[in-house]
């Protein structure tokens, strides 16, 4: 399996890329289409997937025997893919609270965005209020954050394994 997804690096890295972005095409398809509007940790997770998606995209790039090239893109997905994950995991430990367990809804992220430096807006965004243990869609039992960690994970650990460089003297594309 591993020296599959050596073999294929630019191909895996291409197919999860897209992936990652058409995760959050859904995302955007139901909010526009279903009316669920998303948390302020919701538009994170989304902007980790596209950082995600577009860090797998560049390492399909340089060739195999580019090794210090492969290094910083499989450095750069696991990272990327640390946090987004991270930060789902936040959100599905928010949703596991019980009801009254996290504070109440708290203002916007665009309004937070007006009055609070960036800092400051990812501090009480990663606090998490209540609109954020608020879950408007499941799958499989599943919520969309609990989703959004599984995909990050899943992918972040392929795109890691297919770009880390292989042993010297072993080429692929």
């Amino acid at each position: 399996m591993v020296r599959t997804l050596k073999a294929h690096r630019r191909v895996v890295s291409l197919v999860a890329g897209l992936f990652c972005l058409g995760l959050v095409g859904y995302a955007l398809y139901l909010q526009e289409a279903q009316g669920l509007d998303p948390c302020p940790l919701c538009i994170f997770q989304r902007v980790g997937l596209i950082v995600l998606g577009v860090v797998l995209l560049l390492a399909a790039l340089p060739p195999a025997r580019m090794r210090g090239a492969l290094y910083l893109a499989a450095v750069l997905i696991g990272v990327v893919a640390l946090g987004s994950g991270g930060i789902s995991l936040r959100h599905v430990y928010i949703q596991s609270l019980p009801p009254g367990a996290v504070p109440a809804c708290g203002a916007t992220l665009d309004y937070l965005r007006e009055i609070f430096p960036l800092t400051e807006v990812v501090r009480k965004v990663l606090t998490g209020s209540g609109e954020c243990q608020k879950i408007d869609w499941t799958f499989l039992g599943l919520a969309m954050p609990a989703w959004a960690l599984i995909w990050t994970v899943l992918l972040g650990v392929v795109g890691v394994v297919a770009n880390w460089p292989p042993r010297r003297g072993r080429h692929t594309a």
